[in-house]
């Protein structure tokens, strides 16, 4: 579905938000530096309390950011912020282009294509780190969009730090390209199946940046 000039403009005037999904992790920790600092001037322990506290609660405040992006143009656009682990051909044809998420990436997803979210699947499994090649058995969310290129399949893997991933938005859903459908919490990674026939413009190691980076080539 296309993006207008002007809502473009009207998201980038918008500015940085934080992620839905959030809360659970920044409210205790922003409430205990706000109450460690309001201390500190008559405690010593609060004072103590207030320097890492506070660390703590600017390191969450950049670790939960949502900037709004312009969307990219091209088929398929990437799902994640990261680094392109790897590019694997597929026993059906298709070709899996593995992204590495690290916490210092935004950890908001978006929908490579627009179209119909027809599952979204929560699979139990292990949390190794997600650079690990036994992270295939990891925690995972797995999504199938109806998209004019047929079925497309997105896979949300939790990492050794991110045990909780978060969806936006049920089955059955209609997604733009590039609306945010999910998070996964600090480092992780996201997989991509390209359908038989279309080739991949990223290679391993280049970064990318959900809803911008285009990941197929015409």
């Amino acid at each position: 579905m296309p993006h207008s000039q002007t809502s473009a403009s009207r998201d980038s005037r918008a500015g940085v938000r934080l992620a839905r999904g959030a809360s659970p992790w920044l409210l205790p920790t922003v409430a205990t530096a706000a109450l460690s600092l309001a201390r500190a001037r008559r405690s010593g322990a609060a004072k103590a309390v207030a320097v890492p506290a506070t660390a703590l609660a600017a390191g969450m405040l950049w670790f939960f950011r949502d900037p709004e992006r312009e969307i990219g143009e091209g088929r398929v656009i990437s799902p994640a912020d990261g680094v392109v682990q790897s590019i694997m051909p597929w026993k059906d044809g298709r070709t899996r282009v593995a992204i590495f998420m690290s916490p210092l990436n935004v950890h908001v997803n978006r929908a490579p294509l627009a179209g119909t979210v027809t599952s979204v699947e929560h699979v139990p499994g292990g949390f190794v780190p997600a650079f690990n090649k036994e992270s295939e058995n990891n925690e995972r969310v797995v999504w199938h969009f109806d998209t004019e290129l047929g079925d497309i399949e997105m896979v949300q893997i939790a990492g050794a730090v991110a045990r909780r991933i978060v969806p936006y938005i049920p089955q059955g859903t209609k997604v733009e390209q590039g609306e945010r459908i999910g998070l996964i919490r600090f480092g992780s990674r996201v997989d991509i199946y390209l359908p038989e026939g279309v080739d991949v413009a990223v290679e391993v190691g280049q970064t990318t940046t959900a809803g911008v980076t285009r990941i197929d080539r015409d």
